[in-house]
């Protein structure tokens, strides 16, 4: 595998540590009482599959840096089950109603009880990250612990400002903005969290914290763009969410500020008259009418460059970062997923 130029070998990666990691993670998800409204409702994400990326960043990224693929494990189980509990409270929060191809949480059993099972499934994580005392010994397990602190602060600071945007219909946002947004938002729990963590666990040692801050942010914000534009032009078979479901939620994505900042006067009144609306008063010809503005002044093409500028940078960041780490497959998948990102359905 060392020495490949394409991503063509990254899904067998992850759908290779993905499974170990749902081996790992089922000790966790096994039935308990009270289970008919909430334990038997923690599991329902993670057995409907995902692609694994972030246990499987940090699985990586440990061995490359030399560590035994089990002295990662609690810590990419625990990295997946917060993953889960945040789109649970996402799906709350958007209102969303398709999680991987089926009804989600709060669609089924309503919001408060969804509400509840992603805030289990946050405590079965720190759970996770506590299990690494035993094999990893306490300084190190805190300073994981303390690493996954910092990485859900920033996740639920960069949540609040997206959602205040929505709340108070902000109109006059730059790409800038979008990016110091899901900086916050996405990247840290995507990419730096898991690399970091799989780093400090195969040096063994206190990380110069900022050391991959700028690679996970590149990498994490093309994972992000592309994310959502997929939103927007993905395959429905294989999406798993529902199409469009961005624009109908009102979501500030890089495509709705853009086409915000350069649509005609005309577009641009009607635009912001229906986003000033409630989801709900958003009709399927409105989602449509959106959706084919964004197509008239390029702002799907214009989001696609950037994409891959940030992945272009991420991995002149790679290459730098990385330049002391010996090859082997996983430093290879650490530098291929980033074209993956990009090529992803």
């Amino acid at each position: 595998m060392i020495g490949v130029r394409d991503a063509s070998f990254v899904p067998h990666v992850l759908d290779e540590y993905g499974r170990q990691v749902r081996v790992a993670m089922a000790d966790y998800l096994k039935p308990r009482e009270p289970r008919r409204h909430l334990y038997n409702l923690v599991s329902e994400y993670p057995r409907r599959g995902g692609r694994m990326l972030r246990p499987t960043l940090c699985l990586a990224a440990a061995r490359a840096f030399g560590a035994d693929i089990g002295d990662a494990m609690n810590t990419a189980v625990a990295i997946e089950l917060l993953h889960n509990a945040f789109l649970v409270h996402d799906d709350v929060e958007d209102e969303s109603d398709t999680r991987r191809g089926r009804p989600t949480l709060n669609a089924l059993h309503g919001s408060p009880v969804a509400v509840n099972v992603g805030d289990a499934m946050i405590f079965l994580g720190l759970r996770a990250l506590l299990d690494n005392g035993e094999r990893l010994g306490l300084p190190l397990a805190m300073q994981l612990l303390n690493e996954a602190e910092q990485m859900v602060r920033e996740t639920v600071e960069g949540q609040s400002t997206e959602l205040g945007w929505r709340r108070d219909n902000a109109t006059h946002l730059r790409e800038s903005d979008y990016l110091h947004m899901i900086m916050k938002k996405t990247c840290w729990y995507t990419t730096i969290f898991p690399i970091r963590a799989g780093a400090l666990i195969g040096r063994r040692s206190r990380l110069d914290r900022d050391r991959y801050v700028r690679f996970g942010f590149f990498a994490g914000a093309a994972f992000q763009i592309q994310d959502d534009l997929l939103n927007l032009i993905g395959d429905p078979a294989k999406y798993g969410k529902e199409i469009n479901g961005d624009i109908r939620e009102g979501k500030r994505t890089l495509m709705l500020i853009h086409v915000l900042e350069h649509a005609s006067s005309d577009d641009r009144s009607r635009l912001l008259e229906l986003l000033s609306r409630p989801r709900s008063g958003r009709a399927e010809p409105d989602v449509d009418w959106i959706r084919q503005c964004m197509d008239r002044h390029g702002s799907i093409a214009y989001a696609q460059r950037i994409a891959h500028a940030l992945a272009g940078a991420a991995q002149h960041e790679f290459d730098t970062v990385f330049a002391d780490v010996p090859p082997s497959s996983d430093r290879e998948f650490l530098r291929a997923v980033i074209r993956w990102v990009l090529t992803r359905t």
